[in-house]
Parts: C-alpha cells; structure tokens; sequence
C-alpha cells in the first residue's frame, strides 16, 4: 500500500515501525524527522572531548536506530519511552568510552592520579598512560614531569566557574545537571567547556 507525505505524518509511531519492518525507507525518513529534535535536544545535554556537537547528534541518530531496530510492541510501552532511552544510552556510552581514552589529562585536564574509568576504579590515568610502556626510567620521569606540568598551566588558566564546571565534568554529569547544580544556564555550561577545550589546546601548542 502505498502512502501519501500527510499520511505518514498522522501515523503513530507504532505504525511507522510497522512499515519500517516491511523494509518502507518513507516511514523510516518520517520517524527520523519526527525523532530529529529530541536528539538535538538530548545531544546539547552531552559533551565528549575532541569531538565536536554533530558527532553527537550522530550518536544520538545511532541510538535511534537502534531503538528502531529493537522495539517491540509486546515489551515495551510506547516507542517515545524506548527511543528516549536509547537515544540517551548511546550518548552517555559514548562519554564513557570517550573518557576511558588514554589521553583524556591532555584534552580536558584530569588529574593523572584519578580513576580512568569509574570512580570506584583503582586504576590510575598514569597506569593506562603510553608511559608504562617506556622502558627508560629517566624518560618515565621526564614525561611525568612535563603532564604534571601542563596539568598546572591549563588548571592555571581557568576561571573559577570553569574549574567548577570542570570538576563536574570530570564526575561524569550531563550538561543540565551541572548547570543545576552550579545554578545556571546549559548553555553557561556548554560555553565553558568550550573555553576549556580552546585554553588546553593552545596550551598545548604553546609548550609542544
């Protein structure tokens, strides 16, 4: 059966789902663009070094089709739900892994002493560092000395509110918590990480 552009905008999501799973690309479309502002809306509430704001809508679209791939209607409730979750369980997996990155003291200036996975995690950023795999003592040290050094200059250059907002970060918070614990705006928060990732990179360039 063939449907019309109004046609497939009055369809549930349900429906659409049910033509999706006839192989209807047209309802796949119309569900994307009824989705596209919910994962907008959810990938502004994420931030993940050294990417940039549309590699996170991408995450957010790949949890959406993921909870288009895996909806069933004898399981769950509603799509909405299921999407919702999805969309923002591929956003947060995508932070963690982000994070678990060996070189996460240099993007956004993490202690070399905290966990580099979960916080009840005893293993150290310096234990997952390329520096456990220097032979040379000496050069161990040198690369120690200049992490903790480029540590202190960019911890140097932050204003208060962006070490605050830094410090929550680092927890693992989402953009709206942090600006509600911090009792300001997303868009505060989101500005402030952005400064923080342009004062470590120039850092960065200036000490090589």
């Amino acid at each position: 059966m063939t449907y019309n552009y109004t046609e497939y905008k009055q369809m549930t999501d349900e429906k659409l789902i049910e033509n999706i799973e006839l192989n209807d690309t047209n309802a796949l479309n119309c569900l994307i663009n009824r989705y596209n502002d919910i994962v907008n809306m959810k990938a502004n509430k994420f931030f993940m070094v050294g990417a940039e704001r549309e590699d996170m809508v991408q995450e957010g679209m790949i949890g959406l089709y993921k909870a288009v791939r895996d909806y069933n209607t004898h399981k769950q409730n509603s799509f909405k739900t299921f999407a919702n979750m999805c969309i923002e369980r591929q956003l947060i997996t995508a932070v963690k892994n982000s994070n678990r990155q060996k070189h996460i003291p240099l993007n956004s200036s993490i202690s070399l002493n905290s966990s580099a996975y979960e916080e009840d995690d005893d293993t150290s950023l310096m234990e997952v560092l390329d520096l456990k795999t220097t032979e040379d003592p000496s050069e161990i040290i040198a690369n120690k000395e200049y992490y903790d050094y480029l540590e202190k200059k960019i911890d140097d250059s932050l204003s208060d509110f962006e070490k605050q907002v830094l410090e929550q970060y680092k927890k693992g918070q989402s953009y709206a918590i942090i600006a509600d614990k911090l009792n300001t705006k997303v868009k505060s928060v989101d500005t402030a990480i952005q400064r923080i990732r342009k004062k470590a990179g120039k850092i960065k360039k200036e000490i090589g």
